[in-house]
């Protein structure tokens, strides 16, 4: 999957998703994550394309809901979009709880209500709510595309290992690959 930020953004059935790129995944959030500031610079530029084009756009928003979370907490700087990809009136914020962007939202209602049938997508974090939002779409029907310099994630680890975050990246951007 490709970052679209050329002419091949084209037509009125193609939609942008921007995935929680949210203040606490940046430097002095609760959650930070490698190379956020990257990531959300190019999330912007295919913003300001979609924006362009006059092709709609739809931001989710990850907000806790579990008792303790220690990060998306409501009411908070670190739950709030960044300011470089801030919405626009008539662009639509969905509220998401779970990891997957379609999961007890309105998003696909919404996408379907745009028309959209090829989506878009950047954001954050790339091994989790990029993921599973990606893979829905795609099971949902929709054509998917990822900008890959538009993600961000962090490092893992499992049981005495540690997977650097370029690693947990490219393992997942091959995953999403086709």
């Amino acid at each position: 999957m490709t970052t679209v930020l050329d002419s091949t953004v084209t037509n009125m059935t193609e939609a942008l998703v921007l995935i929680d790129l949210q203040n606490d995944y940046f430097a002095g959030g609760t959650m930070e994550l490698v190379d956020a500031d990257g990531a959300v610079e190019k999330a912007a530029l295919l913003l300001r394309t979609f924006r362009d084009k006059g092709l709609p756009v739809f931001h989710i928003q990850h907000i806790a809901k579990r008792a303790g979370a220690t990060f998306f907490v409501p009411g908070t700087v670190g739950a709030d979009i960044h300011r470089v990809v801030q919405p626009k009136a008539g662009e639509r914020v969905v509220v998401k709880h779970f990891p997957n962007g379609f999961r007890e939202t309105d998003l696909l209602e919404d996408l379907r209500g745009a028309g959209a049938s090829k989506l878009t997508f950047a954001g954050m974090m790339t091994h989790m709510c990029v993921d599973t939002t990606v893979r829905a779409a795609a099971d949902l029907g929709f054509t998917c595309s990822l900008a890959q310099d538009g993600c961000a994630t962090r490092a893992l680890q499992f049981g005495a290992d540690r997977v650097e975050a370029d690693k947990v990246q490219l393992a997942y951007l091959a995953g999403l690959n086709g």
